[in-house]
């Protein structure tokens, strides 16, 4: 599986799970099933309104508008996602770290017209396989890519640490209910990339992740390192999720 380093705005580096072809695919035909099944709404419900008069303005005035600007509206105005990527667990996101931009969704959305329909998809399947970072024209030009939210492997919290149950642990930070998994996965990473990678650059990554989750969890002093607090937060989470 391929994967992409991103630095997040908070200048912590993540490792997110690109989106495969196969995935993208996917979403693809089921944002087209959901256009088909609204025209086919659309129609019918302006059919039986006017018994058929005028069928032929139907196509301009709300058939063809679905299908041009569905993805561009739903990637707008739901963060990345249209219905098929959010089925799929898929999302835009910058390469570089920031939030999308309309602009950003609105160049994917122009050179969509050359990598899908005009070339009926070859264009758009060839870069995705070959680009490094997964990306098709539209993406290159916008500097964006499509990631997996939820990894093929999920976290497993018993790869860090081994609890069987809460019987013999007890949580000393019980706050950490407010956090997702999401949360933890990135909490998991800091650790690793400080581990793997002991620089200033990622020591400080943990410091300020650290940092935010004592402000997040209103803990002013803890007597132990940013690394072990970080453990601790995990191993509670463990606990107290399952």
């Amino acid at each position: 599986m391929q994967k992409i380093e991103i630095n997040t705005t908070q200048n912590v580096s993540i490792e997110f799970e690109i989106a495969s072809l196969r995935e993208r695919i996917i979403g693809f035909v089921i944002d087209f099933l959901v256009i088909v099944v609204s025209d086919l709404i659309i129609m019918f419900g302006v059919a039986m309104l006017t018994n058929g008069v005028g069928m032929q303005y139907i196509y301009y005035l709300a058939l063809a508008p679905v299908f041009l600007f569905y993805s561009i509206l739903m990637e707008v105005l739901n963060n990345g996602q249209s219905l098929g990527k959010k089925a799929m667990d898929l999302k835009v996101v910058k390469i570089n770290g920031g939030e999308p931009r309309s602009s950003d969704y609105i160049l994917r959305w122009v050179f969509r017209m050359i990598d899908i329909y005009f070339s009926l998809g070859a264009l758009a399947s060839i870069f995705v396989s070959s680009s490094n970072k997964g990306q098709r024209l539209g993406d290159m030009a916008a500097e964006t890519t499509v990631i997996k939210i939820r990894p093929s492997q999920k976290l497993q919290f018993s790869d860090i640490i081994r609890i069987n149950s809460i019987d013999n642990y007890e949580p000393k930070f019980p706050d950490v209910r407010r956090f997702s998994e999401e949360n933890m996965l990135l909490i998991k990473n800091v650790i690793d990339r400080h581990k793997k990678f002991p620089n200033p650059a990622h020591r400080k990554a943990l410091q300020e992740m650290a940092k935010s989750a004592k402000e997040r969890l209103y803990v002013d002093h803890v007597m132990m390192s940013d690394a072990e607090f970080l453990k601790t937060l995990i191993n509670d989470y463990v606990v107290l999720t399952r």
